[in-house]
């Protein structure tokens, strides 16, 4: 099965969608309850899954989620295991994203410079006058 065949965008959907409803039933309280699913990547013989999370607060809350999650991942593969059909149950990995933050971020940056050149304009043209 190709990388990036139908069944495998299928089984990485289906994935997503069971795990997502699973975390939100995780009891550990170190699991932030802001916390999403972006993506999942089932490798083709379905044995590991890489579980992209992202977790909405400070650092910390995404350090303290990732533990509780690591933490947790028994629980949450036997969960995975009675939701998804598969032949075999992947081992799961989780990583933090933040690829949200880091796009909040330079979009406000970008805002930044044009106030910044919008302002550098006035003035220049009320220096003109």
């Amino acid at each position: 099965m190709k990388k990036n065949s139908v069944k495998n965008r299928r089984v990485n959907d289906e994935v997503m969608r069971s795990l997502s409803e699973i975390i939100r039933n995780v009891k550990d309280p170190r699991v932030s309850p802001f916390t999403s699913i972006l993506e999942c990547e089932v490798a083709p013989d379905l044995k590991t899954c890489k579980i992209f999370v992202s977790v909405l607060g400070s650092d910390e809350d995404a350090k303290q989620t990732l533990e509780g999650l690591n933490s947790a991942k028994g629980f949450i593969r036997s969960e995975l295991a009675r939701d998804v059909n598969l032949r075999i149950t992947p081992e799961l990995r989780f990583i933090i994203d933040d690829s949200i933050t880091y796009g909040v971020e330079m979009s406000r940056k970008i805002d930044d410079v044009i106030a910044a050149d919008e302002a550098a304009e006035k003035a220049r043209l009320k220096n003109t006058d």
